[in-house]
């Protein structure tokens, strides 16, 4: 996965576009030097070159680490409030993440805006602060008119580009520098759960949306693909259960897996990872899967932030093992997450609890502190970018 800038002042670049709604207008030519140029290969004499977030970790103490590899959330808008939040873990450790939910929402950008200021303790390190914006049926922001899911089905790929571009800048307008919304599932037929929220209805079609979707966003906001490996071959909700499919390896490799791989080969610099477990491969939820995250890092390629699905859902399963929200947290790091989602359920107390709980399974052997420094050198990376430091 090639790094992507984040342009400062991007949104109000795009604002115009936003008059032009889902016109087909051509998408500007990628500027040179994006992932989709090549790039020589380097000398084997040359050295790599020094990565400023291996030495902004290599400084953190562990509860530090532990708090920037947590994405909380709390209702409200109260500039006070959030900013306590984030900084509520032991020892006044930042959390590394919020993402916006309704609750966090008002009558328009300024507002949103307001909330992001106050999550944003520290201006030089930006937290990774997401929003589920994917439009259609999963619409955090009332302003946000663009289509979505099967609302792109009758669109071009220029087309799909465009709206997705356009959505980036309602989001960069919030302030959010993360969006949770190209969802690179392959539903099985119509009536899947995830169907009306796809881009595509097949493999090829999905593919090409999944790309035009990464290439709107790009510059903007980043781009997460969801929900990995894929909700499309397991039926069910996994709001409220553990989907299961017993596809195999070979067959997800020959459908399914497509639209990730399109997505993490155009420069996603997310991988969200489902709920959802293909018993074939691993009977754990990918979420939870070491074998799933060694699959999207060694074989796919992926070397962004992995990052789990709302663990509350984990526990919304009614599953006595995935009760504990904590518990949950060292699991999905323990498999290979370099973040942990949390929202249904969250309290003010949760975050904190889970820093608590990270820095206890160091402490005693459950996780090892190379894959806390790993994980955290992961997040630190697309939080020096949205900085501008990258």
């Amino acid at each position: 996965m090639r790094a992507r800038a984040i342009r400062v002042g991007a949104a109000g670049a795009l604002t115009a576009c936003l008059l032009a709604a889902c016109a087909p207008t051509a998408p500007a030519a990628a500027p040179s030097g994006t992932r989709h140029a090549s790039s020589s290969a380097p000398s084997p004499e040359a050295s790599p070159p020094p990565d400023p977030a291996v030495d902004a970790v290599a400084g953190m103490s562990v509860t530090e680490q532990a708090a920037s590899v947590v994405m909380g959330h709390v209702a409200g808008t109260d500039p006070a409030a959030l900013r306590a939040y984030m900084q509520s873990a032991p020892q006044g450790a930042p959390l590394g993440g919020f993402i916006l939910m309704g609750a966090n929402i008002g009558s328009d950008a300024a507002q949103v805006s307001a909330v992001s200021d106050a999550l944003t303790l520290d201006p030089a390190l930006p937290p990774l602060i997401a929003i589920d914006e994917e439009g259609g049926v999963v619409t955090r922001l009332p302003w946000d008119t663009l289509p979505g899911g099967r609302g792109v089905h009758t669109l071009d790929v220029a087309q799909t580009e465009q709206v997705f571009a356009q959505r980036a800048a309602l989001i960069a307008g919030t302030g959010a520098n993360v969006n949770f919304g190209i969802v690179a599932d392959v539903p099985a037929d119509g009536s899947s759960f995830i169907a009306s929220r796809a881009l595509g209805t097949d493999p090829d079609s999905a593919s090409s949306r999944v790309v035009a979707a990464v290439d709107g966003e790009e510059g903007v906001v980043l781009s997460t693909l969801k929900h990995f490996p894929g909700h499309g071959a397991a039926p069910g909700d996994s709001h409220h259960s553990i989907p299961a499919t017993a596809m195999t390896l070979q067959q997800w490799q020959a459908g399914d897996a497509r639209p990730f791989i399109a997505g993490i080969d155009a420069g996603a610099e997310l991988l969200m990872f489902g709920h959802l477990a293909y018993t074939a491969v691993d009977p754990a939820p990918a979420s939870l899967s070491a074998r799933w995250h060694e699959i999207a890092r060694d074989e796919l390629g992926f070397d962004g932030v992995m990052i789990t699905d709302d663990t509350g859902m984990l526990t919304g399963s009614g599953i006595a093992e995935y009760q504990d929200p904590v518990a949950n947290a060292v699991t999905a790091l323990q498999a290979g997450n370099d973040m942990v989602l949390m929202v249904a359920g969250s309290t003010a107390e949760t975050a904190p609890q889970m820093v608590t709980g990270i820095v206890a399974a160091v402490d005693d052997g459950r996780l090892s502190a190379d894959r806390l420094q790993d994980a955290a050198v992961h997040v630190m990376r697309l939080r020096m970018q949205v900085a501008g430091q990258h």
